[in-house]
């Protein structure tokens, strides 16, 4: 089963909704904490159902069972912990949330993560993937679009 993931930063509109055409995704899920920011531009949640259907003719789904809580992400950012010590605690929290129980994994054929960090190597949305596969016995063949 097909699944992508993707980050909004550091691309242009046309980049960021042609690598979705590209690899044919068919919905977008958005695993985002803050999804409204002023700072997503053209990703912000609004406008993001509207652009897929008409530049990727994919759906947009929220996703929160697979975002990071809000308390840590800010902890994350203001560097109150390094990278290894957020990725242990968001593993924490997916086993937690029970996440491999709970999301039916046919939501993921032919659909793309989406979160804004540009490389998928510092960002919970390929940790998402990871741990989804080693429960699902590797159904996933994931490709970073970036």
């Amino acid at each position: 089963m097909d699944v992508a993931t993707i980050g909004f930063t550091n691309k242009s509109a046309e980049k960021f909704f042609g690598l979705l055409r590209q690899a044919e995704v068919r919905a977008l899920l958005d695993v985002r904490v803050n999804n409204t920011s002023q700072l997503a531009g053209f990703a912000k949640k609004p406008d993001l159902e509207y652009f897929l259907s008409q530049l990727v003719g994919a759906v947009y789904l929220e996703l929160r069972d697979l975002a990071p809580e809000k308390q840590m992400l800010k902890r994350y950012q203001r560097k109150e912990l390094n990278w290894d010590s957020y990725a242990a605690e968001y593993i924490e929290l997916l086993a937690k949330r029970r996440v491999e129980r709970n999301l039916d994994v046919a939501l993921f054929d032919r659909a793309c993560l989406l979160c804004s960090e540009d490389s998928p190597q510092h960002c919970h949305r390929r940790i998402a993937v990871e741990y989804l596969n080693l429960w699902w016995d590797d159904n996933l063949k994931v490709t970073h679009l970036f």
